[in-house]
């Protein structure tokens, strides 16, 4: 992103995450224990197999919130460097963790800081990408950070739209709309749904830009597979269901219904100079319901950066 629209997606942000901000709300992977510990899980694992070759694991984490995962990351032994967009999650960070000397947190008011600074042993992105407008772009600038045998593990991302299966992507959109029914501000909710039926989207308003993925149909899975396996030795995703609704969530759970992915790049080749071949390494894919064909890596990519 250029420095402009850093900046305008920092003041967007921080207007829908300002001072007491509930992280949890309308969060499924907060929410839900089934989706939580699916995550920890992942969190664990990771950690606990840097520091067996390494000895420590030190781990940047993008957009942390008000640390629901940090806590686990540092329960499983791991250095973290917390970066936020938002100036008052970055402060409630830095309370929080204002003890802790394996914490080191970062105001990252254009997005910028999480690329520079030492190489780490992973990057962790919790409900994060689906908030940035060229997100391959920025996942390919995050990679160069992550040292020889690191991972990249990215959660809570909604899978691209085109690929579903018409069943999960329109028992998605009538579980939200069940749920949003009970939130309030449905003027808001009514005005922000006629605009994306139209396809249009508002540059300077929040509801559009910091949820840019339901304009922009989802985040392509498939896309981040193609990148991510030029400078990881496997990559592998798990595809599950998430909405906000407890009841909700349980059936579609029940049915094996796919609306979300996760990501897991493991073993971070030596860095070379020069181009490599964009296929290399081994790919495994958890798919659950809604698998099918989409734009390529290349063709995806290039899109993506004129969004």
């Amino acid at each position: 992103m250029s420095t402009n629209t850093s900046l305008d997606m920092a003041v967007l942000q921080q207007a829908e995450h300002a001072c007491g901000h509930d992280y949890a709300k309308g969060s499924p992977h907060l929410l839900h224990h089934t989706i939580r510990d699916r995550i920890v899980r992942r969190i664990h694992g990771m950690v606990g197999e840097v520091i067996d070759q390494k000895g420590r694991c030190r781990v940047v984490e993008i957009g942390a919130g008000h640390g629901a995962f940090t806590d686990h990351l540092l329960a499983a032994g791991a250095e973290v460097e917390v970066t936020e967009m938002s100036a008052p999650s970055a402060e409630f960070l830095a309370h929080r963790y204002r003890h802790s000397p394996r914490v080191r947190v970062v105001h990252d008011v254009t997005g910028e800081a999480a690329h520079h600074g030492e190489p780490v042993d992973a990057v962790v992105c919790i409900s994060v990408l689906h908030h940035i407008p060229d997100y391959l772009g920025g996942v390919d600038r995050l990679t160069d950070r992550v040292a020889p045998g690191g991972f990249f593990l990215s959660f809570q991302d909604p899978l691209w739209y085109p690929r579903r299966s018409s069943f999960a992507h329109w028992a998605d959109r009538g579980a939200y709309f069940w749920w949003r029914l009970g939130q309030g501000e449905l003027r808001r909710g009514l005005a922000t749904r006629m605009r994306r039926l139209r396809g249009l989207h508002d540059p300077s308003n929040p509801a559009d830009m910091v949820e840019y993925h339901v304009v922009r149909k989802g985040v392509d899975e498939e896309a981040l597979l193609g990148l991510l396996t030029r400078p990881f030795a496997s990559v592998e995703t798990e595809r599950y269901w998430s909405t906000q609704s407890p009841t909700l969530q349980a059936i579609g759970e029940r049915y094996g219904l796919a609306t979300t992915f996760g990501i897991i790049a493991r073993d971070r080749k030596p860095h070379i100079v020069g181009s490599m071949p964009r296929q290399v390494g081994s790919i495994r894919s958890t798919q659950g319901d809604g698998a099918g064909s989409a734009p390529s890596a290349s063709t995806s990519a290039g899109s993506e950066r004129t969004a």
